[in-house]
């Protein structure tokens, strides 16, 4: 988004004489978010903006002047993606596509294209760009931390061609090998697990507790009650021991893709 809001805060802050801890307590924020929203990094939340025009005594400018972003996802998810970017830790489970932030542009189209009735171009491509913007939190190549469990049924239902598909499993092999992120194959042979019944994602925060987000089909959750997300982790873990190690998740995602590529 366009930083003039963030600076125009900061320009504000500074004519009061506060610093940013001292701007957060009167706000009931803490310093790291007001420094994310100075630095055009966070969009407030409505509440918070009505917390700074009280704190700043700015009237009720930054709360009606709140900036929009042109993203384009599903109602359901937009809560999630916008953590997904504030996150510092980020744990996926994948039970039949790859994640949204390891999609290539080829695989992501394959996925977003299809439908009845179809998606227009001008619809598929504004959807498109979203998806990639996401995966532009790995372009920092520390934080956030990213393990990503996949079911093996990711590996081998195909989306798209075997082209796509050898491409996007490379893609999540140079990921792994750089160790940008950490890979494991939950195989067919562990049979029934308690993540079977859909994707999870887990995200955790320097500033605030953890929370998850779950989907099905065209409907997603986010869930920030303490004792789910708790249960929740504790699932993810249990499924994380039953994985293949990240070697060998990462050997069998080289040969599936070897795999796809011999039919290009």
């Amino acid at each position: 988004m366009s930083n003039m809001y963030g600076e125009w805060l900061k320009a504000q802050r500074e004519a009061v004489g506060l610093t940013q801890q001292e701007l957060a307590e009167s706000a009931i924020m803490t310093r790291s978010h007001i420094a994310h929203i100075e630095a055009g990094r966070r969009i407030p939340s409505k509440e918070d903006a009505r917390r700074l025009d009280r704190a700043l005594n700015t009237g009720n400018v930054l709360s009606s002047f709140l900036p929009e972003e042109d993203v384009a996802v599903a109602d359901y998810f937009e809560a999630a993606r916008q953590l997904e970017q504030q996150a510092t830790v980020i744990l996926e489970f994948a039970l039949s596509l790859v994640p949204g932030i390891l999609q290539t542009e080829a695989y992501a189209r394959a996925v977003l294209r299809p439908g009845f009735p179809p998606r227009s171009e001008e619809e598929c491509d504004r959807l498109l760009v979203t998806r990639l913007e996401r995966g532009k939190v790995l372009s920092n190549p520390v934080t956030p931390l990213v393990c990503v469990l996949l079911d093996e049924a990711v590996l081998r239902r195909r989306v798209g061609s075997p082209e796509i598909m050898a491409e996007q499993l490379t893609h999540i092999v140079r990921l792994a090998e750089n160790e940008r992120v950490r890979v494991h194959v939950l195989p067919f042979g562990v049979g029934y697990h308690q993540l079977l019944q859909g994707m999870l994602s887990l995200m955790m925060f320097n500033d605030q507790p953890p929370v998850a987000y779950g989907e099905g089909v065209l409907m997603g959750r986010l869930h920030d009650s303490p004792a789910l997300v708790e249960t929740l982790q504790r699932t993810y873990t249990l499924a994380l021991g039953d994985a293949l190690p990240r070697q060998e998740s990462v050997a069998l995602l080289r040969a599936t893709a070897k795999e796809y590529g011999q039919y290009d």
